[in-house]
């Protein structure tokens, strides 16, 4: 299988959507003459003109409403945000009215539409443009909302999404648009809602989602030379979850970590842990313990950023409270 980056695996899943369905489209800031501000949408003017790769103005809000509009008018838009840190501007449009149609249309008619763009601290962006939106956003019914992790999972949920009659969020990582692996290349897609079993382990489940994945296998290779054998799980979706393939792993290990890279608060890891003393209450042997961002604005300073953010070493003082003090 040959091997490419996760921004190319990007590419792929669009431009293999747009070649099957004429009614699959790009729009965002950059995102066609400029090749994107990520080179993401690379060559995709040049293959399919003007008129489904469209460069907007800087106005979030007009352009996500206009991908709105096209998508209950029967098309399928993917719309890329810069950052999700400038979702927030279009936070009415995406959220007020993209996951609300199908109900209030009583099923005449919904809302096929791909959100997506980076997520999190890009890399001393500072704090108004290192928004982690998830927890945001999860809350509300009638979108779906991926994470990839590797550019296998960036190109197969993002083909999923685009074919998806329902509102997706995709949610990737600056960080990681150059990361490279192994992508099938022919068209594929990944479940929404389905988690991969990334590192399997006897001793503690640790679950995340996106960027901070690499961080918990980190984190397990150097537990494993302490002698506790980790199992890791890339949750690959945020809503739904995949909590029975969470549970399962559980089950097996008696003991959990969660580790999310937004703030801890009312987040992605406070469902999961409360849905885990749920499920597996007679399973589990110490409390689902929780690693998170912590509860600061994004610092600008690399050192600071990093330290903020959930680590390897947090993961691992996580996994070793839990285990050793059950």
């Amino acid at each position: 299988m040959r091997e490419i980056s996760f921004r190319d695996a990007l590419r792929e899943a669009m431009s293999d959507e747009m070649r099957r369905d004429n009614r699959v489209f790009l729009i965002g800031e950059e995102v066609a003459q400029y090749d994107g501000a990520y080179k993401v949408s690379k060559g995709m003017l040049d293959e399919f003109g003007p008129k489904r790769v469209i460069d907007t103005p800087i106005s979030e809000s007009g352009f996500a409403g206009l991908g709105i509009g096209a998508a209950m008018m029967g098309l399928r838009p993917i719309v890329e945000f810069m950052s999700w840190s400038f979702s927030l501007v279009a936070a009415d449009p995406i959220l007020n009215n993209a996951p609300k149609m199908l109900y209030m249309s009583g099923g005449q008619f919904g809302c096929p539409i791909v959100f997506r763009g980076n997520d999190g601290a890009g890399g001393q962006l500072g704090s108004t443009h290192s928004w982690c939106v998830e927890s945001m956003y999860a809350n509300v019914p009638g979108l779906k909302i991926i994470i990839p992790s590797t550019p296998y999972s960036a190109k197969g949920l993002l083909t999923q999404a685009i074919q998806d009659d329902d509102p997706v969020f995709c949610l990737e990582s600056e960080r990681m648009l150059s990361m490279t692996g192994d992508v099938p290349e022919e068209s594929y897609t990944i479940p929404i809602g389905t988690a991969d079993i990334v590192r399997t382990g006897s001793d503690c489940t640790i679950v995340s989602f996106g960027r901070p994945v690499h961080f918990c296998l980190e984190a397990a290779e150097a537990l494993a030379r302490e002698g506790i054998d980790c199992e890791v799980i890339d949750g690959r979706s945020i809503k739904p979850l995949d909590i029975d393939t969470f549970a399962a792993s559980v089950r097996k290990t008696n003991y959990c970590v969660v580790v999310d890279q937004s703030w801890s608060f009312a987040s992605v890891g406070s469902e999961v842990a409360a849905e885990l003393h749920r499920v597996c209450f007679d399973d589990l042997d110490n409390h689902v313990h929780r690693v998170h961002s912590d509860d600061v604005p994004a610092p600008y300073a690399s050192n600071l950023e990093q330290e903020m953010l959930p680590n390897a070493r947090k993961i691992c003082e996580a996994v070793r409270s839990v285990t050793y003090n059950a």
